[in-house]
């Protein structure tokens, strides 16, 4: 496994596709088979392409801050601060797993909600 070019890989796939291309990103750096574990999209590249061109007809403004990317074996965890409109800010982690190709074959994402106030002086990256 080439951990750099995994790295350098998701941060291309996922900003091809937050930025209103999906499709591009598919073609581009996923493998024959894409296991979603997102329940809200669908599972497939289809599913994937579905969601991240609703996404930009709903969301056109919103953007995406790639705050950390760690890479181990197949696997690569990207860390990242996205804004939606109206000033609504969020915390994601995905990860993905690559196959023997270089090419993604599944993910998984956790995401959080940035509130306004805090109990501490910590930021959430």
């Amino acid at each position: 496994m080439n951990t750099e070019k995994n790295k350098e890989s998701a941060i291309a796939f996922y900003k091809l596709a937050y930025q209103g291309n999906p499709r591009k990103a598919v073609e581009l750096y996923v493998g024959p088979a894409y296991i979603q574990h997102n329940p809200a999209v669908a599972n497939g590249t289809d599913g994937f392409i579905d969601y991240f061109e609703r996404m930009q007809v709903e969301y056109p403004e919103k953007s995406i801050e790639f705050v950390r990317v760690i890479s181990e074996a197949d696997l690569v965890a990207l860390h990242t601060h996205q804004t939606w409109p109206g000033d609504d800010q969020y915390v994601t982690m995905d990860f993905f797993r690559f196959d023997e190709n270089g090419k993604i074959v599944e993910h998984w994402d956790a995401i959080q909600q940035i509130p306004k106030s805090s109990e501490n002086p910590n930021t959430m990256y």
